[in-house]
């Protein structure tokens, strides 16, 4: 390999990796700020939110890739050709496709890892990531008594305290028990307490108090009184579950079905199964249908007489006798009514099993997609890195930024389009390669020929030149 590769590389290799980490940063900030209000106050340990992001920034690797490919692409070429060392690669007798040509390798290679990537680890990071998010978007807020504010987070019961000491100590504790099946709350008053918990129970211990209990007692027509017991105590024990606060693990095998979290085979047998469960429910809603427009055949096999069919010269309904028309039409009413629900039920089970199946071949050419893409971005980025010739971080995050912002809308608006039926799932996922490839190859035709397709004195001379003209044409007779 010659000394001018290796300066390419190592010219490429720096940004790719920095530019890389700074979006997987960004994206995950992202992350956290949409789920915020599912993990704070429910008591997680560090290391449950950190394993959770490590599976987020998986999903995140679809994004990071391709940006960070045309990001630092642009940014190696305009440093080449700001400092002018692509003109000294070109006056040694390589040309731009030669000085790409390590680079393109190595393009190649992250396309075919990120290709593996998104067959074998992707699915399973998804299957790991939905599960947790799962477990932690239900878990309940952790339990927290604060002071001289009602606790109402375990089921049937209320729970105020005016003071609490950092030791577990309690000061005036007011409970309201709400599990009675007759509506009437029990309440229990105590000067002082202490609180201890594991991780089933939670344990109050109280003393000096007094328990309320009121009850219907003796309450007929005639006598409608009620009862109120009232029992002092110098210390009693409440205990309450609090299991439910506890995170528990979802078995991960529940979300193993789901489109993302299944690879190339995973998705051709799902669409199999789908495909099969699409037709046994056309079959049988053409067979229940046909049902309702079959003829009496209880005589077929046993005549042999054939007729002609009979034309109707004016409206069908004339051909019957006027006191059975009422008879005709709210027959044929009822049997539309039945044909319209059987068809409604069944059109519902099919939209579904539809949208199943296009999610199914969308998440299929995703697989390719990404690895794709890399390369596209690269053979937009490297040229119009060449052709600005800026480096650094200014010129080229915005030009970046604006091919990236264009490559991602034309995406995202074709794959809605595609998961909706109004596009093919395959041009869904693929249409933003295809707009853009002629772009690529325009680009690298123009960064091989030395265009000056982004110098601003370039254009300033054509309009310079373009007035002049004017000019002559005006002041000549």
């Amino acid at each position: 390999m010659k000394k001018i590769h290796l300066l390419l590389l190592k010219a490429f290799i720096r940004p790719f990796f920095v530019t890389f980490f700074i979006v997987m940063f960004i994206l995950l900030m992202l992350f956290l700020f949409k789920y915020v209000d599912d993990l704070i106050g429910k008591g997680f340990e560090w290391y449950i939110i950190l394993e959770l992001m490590y599976y987020a920034s998986a999903a995140n690797v679809s994004m990071a890739l391709p940006l960070s490919v045309l990001l630092s692409s642009i940014m190696t070429f305009g440093t080449l050709g700001e400092n002018y060392e692509l003109v000294a690669i070109k006056s040694a007798g390589l040309s731009l496709q030669k000085a790409m040509m390590p680079l393109l390798m190595l393009i190649i290679f992250i396309s075919i890892s990120s290709f593996v990537f998104s067959d074998y680890m992707l699915p399973k990071a998804n299957l790991k990531y939905g599960s947790l998010l799962w477990d932690i978007t239900n878990k309940k807020l952790s339990f927290l008594i604060k002071e001289g504010v009602f606790n109402n987070s375990i089921p049937g019961y209320s729970i105020r305290v005016n003071k609490k000491g950092e030791d577990g100590t309690l000061q005036d504790v007011m409970i309201y028990d709400h599990t009675s099946t007759s509506g009437i709350a029990k309440i229990i008053i105590a000067k002082e307490g202490h609180m201890s918990s594991d991780e089933k129970y939670l344990l109050l211990k109280l003393k000096n108090g007094v328990r309320y209990e009121e009850s219907s007692g003796r309450n007929t027509y005639t006598n409608q009184r009620q009862e109120l017991t009232r029992m002092r105590f110098s210390e009693t024990d409440q205990k309450f579950d609090i299991s439910s606060f506890k995170m528990n693990r979802t078995d991960e095998q529940d979300f193993s079905g789901n489109t993302q979290m299944l690879n190339l085979k995973g998705l051709v047998k799902k669409q199999d199964s789908l495909s099969k469960d699409l037709d046994s429910i056309n079959k049988f809603s053409t067979a229940n249908i046909n049902s309702y427009y079959k003829q009496s055949n209880y005589v077929k096999g046993y005549s042999k007489i054939q007729t002609e069919p009979r034309k109707f010269k004016s409206d069908v309904l004339n051909s019957f006798p006027k006191h059975d028309r009422l008879t005709i039409v709210q027959s044929a009413l009822d049997l539309a009514t039945s044909v319209k629900q059987t068809v409604s039920a069944r059109m519902v089970d099919h939209e579904d099993r539809v949208k199943n199946i296009i999610k199914v071949q969308m998440e299929y050419q995703r697989k390719f997609t990404l690895a794709v893409s890399c390369l596209l971005l690269f053979f937009i980025g490297a040229p119009l890195g060449a052709i600005i010739r800026k480096g650094g971080l200014g010129l080229p995050v915005v030009m970046a930024i604006i091919f990236f912002l264009l490559y991602h809308i034309i995406a995202t608006v074709s794959e809605k389009s595609a998961s909706t039926g109004s596009l093919l799932p395959f041009f869904g996922m693929w249409l933003a390669i295809i707009v853009l490839s002629p772009l690529g190859a325009f680009l690298t035709y123009k960064a091989t020929v030395d265009s000056a397709l982004f110098d601003v004195n370039y254009f300033k001379q054509l309009l310079t030149n373009l007035f002049k003209k004017q000019d002559k044409t005006n002041t000549s007779p």
